[in-house]
C-alpha cells in the first residue's frame, strides 16, 4: 500500500469513525448543562469531524469528498436508527449532515487563506448550521419535542459554543504543523 494511499484511507476513516462515535456518545450521555447552555456530548466529535473532513478535502479533492459526505450521511442515519433514535432524530441527522457538510465544503474550497484559517471560518459557519438546523428540526417542539422552546437558543448556543472552541483547537493544531501551511486543496 502506498503512504498517500494509506494516508487518504486512514483520514476517511478517522472521519467516518467520528461521526459514529458522536452519536454513540450523543446516545450514551446525557446532555451536560453548563449554566444555561445544553451540550450534547457528542458536541465535541461533531466539531472534530469538520476538521477532519477538511483533512479529506485536502487529500481527495473536493468532488470525491461529496462521495465521502454522503456515505457519512448514510452511516450518520444507519447509526442513529441502530440506537433507537426516533425517526424525527434519525431524519433530522441526516438533513442537518448535508447542510452542514456542505456548508464547510464550499466554504473551505472558496478561502484563499492558510488553512489554519480556513478550517476555522468554515468549521464555524458549518458548526452553526449543524447546531441550528439539528436543534430545531430534531429537538424542538417541530420534531421529536425533546426541548420546548424555552431551551432551544441555550441549546443552540451550547453547541455552537463547543464547535467553534473544537475549530479554534483545531486551527491552532494545524498552524503549529508546518507542512499543513501550505497545503491547499
Amino acid at each position: 500500500m502506498k503512504s498517500g494511499y494509506g494516508r487518504k484511507i486512514s483520514l476517511i476513516a478517522l472521519y467516518l469513525l467520528a461521526i459514529v462515535a458522536a452519536n454513540v456518545v450523543t446516545a450514551a450521555y446525557a446532555p451536560v448543562r453548563l449554566g444555561y447552555l445544553i451540550i450534547p456530548a457528542g458536541s465535541f466529535l461533531i466539531g472534530a469531524t469538520f476538521i477532519f473532513r477538511d483533512l479529506v478535502q485536502n487529500e481527495i479533492g473536493r468532488r470525491n469528498t461529496y462521495i465521502v459526505i454522503v456515505t457519512a450521511m448514510a452511516i450518520s442515519a444507519f447509526t442513529s436508527f441502530l440506537l433507537d433514535d426516533t425517526l424525527w432524530i434519525v431524519g433530522a441527522s441526516a438533513l442537518t449532515f448535508l447542510f452542514s457538510e456542505t456548508t464547510d465544503t464550499e466554504i473551505y474550497s472558496r478561502l484563499k487563506l492558510p488553512m489554519s484559517l480556513r478550517v476555522l471560518y468554515s468549521g464555524i459557519v458549518g458548526g452553526a448550521v449543524d447546531s441550528v438546523v439539528f436543534v430545531i428540526v430534531g429537538l424542538s417542539p417541530l420534531g421529536a419535542g425533546f426541548l420546548p422552546w424555552s431551551l432551544v437558543g441555550y441549546a443552540i448556543a451550547g453547541q455552537i459554543a463547543v464547535k467553534v472552541g473544537m475549530q479554534l483547537l483545531g486551527a491552532i493544531v494545524i498552524q503549529l504543523l508546518p507542512q499543513s501551511r501550505t497545503r491547499m486543496a
